[in-house]
């Protein structure tokens, strides 16, 4: 199956995983409506839904950017009605934007738990909500979210219960959505790393340079989603994938060429079950 002709509406694709996802589908001659906020560059954070376009466009697809914070329901409303307007349809939905603060109890200021939920997990269901309606008339409809498995254990939690909530939150509606659309032959999976990938969040508020080296790139996750996005939505929902896994059991054994520096050791990201590693050749080291 193929993305081409197909239209996508993503959140926070100005850059990172977002961007690569948009950029895999494009190669196929997808339509992708990028909804973000960044319209001017940043010192730290390069990259603007402008200058996302036209590496979706250089890659072969059509490219909408459109300024939406999805805290805001009217903005998300405008943004879905445009991508309608321009492309005719929306096939798939993807939940990409995301905050992040991994600090404890006490370090949490209220306006950044608020910004967390509001963005992960609030942002995730607005989204989902409004762009239904037209998954609904796709032949191939799909909700893809960012978002980590549902293992219950203290450890996730106990460093930075806000942000876990709020990553959790987006797994949540993974979980119940996929039961709920199913009858809408609508999939509704989620989509996480096995190792920390090289972004601005991992460089920016993880862990710097040394986090980066033992990294994954972006490609991983977006051959992960395409992965997923071709496959029958009446066959493939209600799945919390991790990418290695997912692309080991699509025939990939080439996993050297996902990695920032060849030879590095990589960092296990968050959230990634202890029997999910234990089943993989790939060793990690731990960052929690």
């Amino acid at each position: 199956m193929s993305l081409k002709n197909k239209t996508i509406f993503i959140t926070g694709a100005s850059r990172g995983i977002g961007l690569a996802i948009a950029k895999r589908a494009a190669a196929d001659g997808a339509n992708v409506a990028i909804a973000a906020k960044t319209t001017e560059p940043h010192p730290k954070l390069p990259g603007t839904i402008y200058t996302a376009a036209e590496e979706i466009e250089a890659a072969g697809g059509k490219a909408l950017p459109l300024v939406c914070d999805i805290r805001f329901e009217d903005q998300v409303q405008a943004a879905v009605d445009k991508t309608v307007e321009t492309f005719g349809s929306i096939d798939i939905c993807i939940n990409n934007a995301s905050a992040i603060s991994p600090t404890p109890t006490l370090g949490t200021e209220m306006k950044r738990y608020d910004l967390m939920n509001e963005i992960n997990t609030r942002g995730t269901f607005l989204t989902s909500k409004t762009c239904i309606p037209h998954l609904q008339k796709s032949d191939n409809g799909h909700i893809l979210n960012l978002a980590p498995p549902l293992d219950m254990e203290a450890k996730w939690f106990a460093p930075h219960v806000a942000y876990t909530i709020a990553k959790m939150g987006m797994s949540l509606c993974t979980l119940g959505m996929s039961k709920e659309l199913a009858d809408d032959a609508i999939a509704v999976n989620s989509l996480w790393p096995l190792t920390a990938i090289d972004t601005a969040a991992v460089r920016n508020v993880l862990g710097g340079d040394a986090m980066s080296k033992g990294s994954r790139t972006v490609a991983i996750m977006a051959d992960a989603a395409y992965e997923i996005l071709t496959r029958p939505s009446k066959e493939c929902t209600g799945n919390f994938f991790i990418d290695e896994v997912l692309l080991r059991d699509a025939g990939v054994t080439d996993f050297d060429q996902y990695a920032v520096v060849p030879g590095e050791d990589l960092f296990r990201d968050f959230f990634v079950p202890d029997d999910v590693v234990d089943r993989l050749p790939t060793k990690t080291l731990t960052m929690y």
